[in-house]
């Protein structure tokens, strides 16, 4: 079942626009590598959700999957061959926005070689380029 709030103090959003980079959930925090976006862009919960399935069924329940974002902006769509005018539409699905560097999954307790070919499958779901990073010891 794709991720949404349980409630929220306003129900439809306007738009908005997406600027600048990711300066929170920017790096790998629970597991031990991260699949980051390298562009904005809206994610929907249900591309989401075809992401963690598909890294789960891939790594066969070894190791563990992070979602480190969560879809809470409504996105609204109007039915179909309705005419023109009579207030905005409903909420259809829900999408999360997304910086460039922003850290979307994170992988656990695998080897390096599994994440990567786990993650690509993941980003081949995803609306948005991403690629791997690591976690730093280092700091």
């Amino acid at each position: 079942m794709p991720l949404m709030p349980k409630r929220v103090k306003h129900r439809k959003q306007q738009r908005g626009k997406i600027r600048g980079n990711a300066t929170r959930g920017n790096t790998v925090a629970f597991g031990d590598f991260g699949l980051q976006t390298t562009e904005p862009g809206w994610i929907t919960a249900r591309q989401l959700e075809a992401g963690r399935v598909a890294a789960t069924h891939f790594l066969h329940r070894e190791g563990r999957v992070y979602i480190r974002v969560f879809p809470d902006k409504p996105i609204s769509a109007k039915p179909l061959e309705t005419r023109m005018g009579k207030g905005k539409g409903e909420t259809a699905h829900w999408v999360v926005c997304v910086k460039p560097g922003t850290v979307l999954f994170e992988i656990g307790g695998v080897e390096e070689e599994l994440a990567k070919d786990a993650f690509r499958r993941v980003a081949h779901k995803m609306p948005v380029r991403c690629r791997m990073i690591q976690r730093r010891h280092g700091i």
